[in-house]
């Protein structure tokens, strides 16, 4: 496998482990006689197995157990539209700082009347608050952040202090890059496809007070408090997902766990940071307290010059490397399962292609 490999800069779906990806392959017969794919996800190979990647989340993550963990379909998008349909009165707080967070904004819309309180719009996105920036309106049923802006390649390395009002955070691309405290947050959410496994299941970890929030009618497949009791079992889940997820939470403990990922994480985006800074070639938009190590994006100094750029690093094995198609550029995307030399390469391609010019 490893011989026909690309260093995947792809944002999502995204790199996965190479033993991961092996182990999956070696394994995915072993149920009883059945693949992965054929098994009921109501038998106990799949019990055992989905209990085991609970347990795992809790134990990485320090999810205290007042909080449910469920596996859920429809991505982060449709959590745009649950989050407001189950604990949104009539108003929330959200806080603007790429395209993901304007879609949640849009779709708390429709539901009730959303207020922003901080946005970075006007300078393109180029930061995220201080946590002086976020003050909460006290009549909120929650405030709504991003903790991570894949398009526009910011992060925050410093959450806000939202008081009694739930924190509610769309994590899905650098969720399980770094340790925080989950019991600062109401809810989190995040699609799998950036750092927990391939594309098909959503993560939701939600505290019990917010499962039983009922402001309106809410559709049964719709509400938090029916994927609870039925412990993410009310219709069919993505059975092969959630044990690729499982797969890769065992890798992510090998690795030493979260606070080891987060080390590697930060040394392999100095690596590109590094070049970013002792270039006058290349820029990149983001202020350096908001700098994404998850995705790192810059631009060069014409159109011309960046699709170049992006050709070449693709004849020398780096993939996935042009920028989103509403800012352009390039977009490195350096997830957990991202091996450092891929990034060291990349760092190497950089400086000759700009001596080349």
């Amino acid at each position: 496998m490893q011989r026909n490999r690309v260093y995947n800069f792809n944002p999502g779906p995204a790199i996965l482990p190479l033993e991961v990806l092996e182990e999956f392959r070696d394994s995915f017969m072993n149920f009883g006689g059945m693949s992965i794919f054929e098994i009921s996800h109501r038998g106990k190979e799949f019990q055992a197995m989905m209990d085991e990647t609970i347990a795992l989340f809790r134990e990485l993550m320090g999810i205290p157990p007042h909080y449910h963990v469920l596996f859920l379909g429809g991505g982060a998008s449709l959590q745009f539209s649950m989050v407001p349909m189950n604990i949104m009165d009539k108003t929330a707080d959200h806080v603007l700082t790429g395209t993901w967070s304007k879609k949640a904004l849009a779709e708390a819309k429709i539901i009730g009347s959303p207020k922003v309180i901080f946005s970075s719009e006007e300078t393109k996105f180029s930061r995220v608050p201080r946590p002086e920036d976020v003050r909460p309106n006290s009549d909120a049923s929650y405030v709504h952040i991003t903790s991570n802006n894949t398009i526009y390649g910011s992060q925050y390395h410093v959450f806000p202090d939202t008081g009694l009002i739930p924190l509610v955070a769309d994590m899905s691309s650098d969720i399980l890059s770094y340790p925080f405290d989950v019991s600062k947050f109401g809810l989190i959410y995040a699609g799998a496809q950036k750092n927990l496994g391939p594309a098909g299941v959503t993560l939701v970890i939600i505290r019990d007070d917010l499962v039983k929030r009922s402001y309106r009618m809410v559709p049964v497949i719709m509400r938090y408090s029916t994927h609870a009791e039925e412990k993410s079992l009310y219709n069919t889940p993505p059975v092969s997902a959630i044990y690729l997820v499982n797969l890769v939470l065992k890798w992510v403990k090998r690795q030493g766990g979260v606070a080891a990922i987060e080390k590697h994480n930060r040394e392999k985006a100095a690596m590109i940071y590094d070049v970013l800074d002792k270039s006058s070639f290349y820029k990149t938009p983001i202020e350096k307290d908001s700098r994404s190590f998850m995705n790192v994006v810059f631009t060069l100094p014409s159109d011309e010059l960046t699709d170049r750029f992006v050709a070449k690093a693709k004849e020398q094995g780096m993939t996935g490397l042009k920028g989103h198609r509403t800012v352009g550029g390039v977009r490195a995307s350096i997830y957990n399962a991202f091996p450092r030399e891929g990034v060291k390469t990349l760092a190497q391609f950089m400086r000759e292609f700009e001596r080349a010019q």
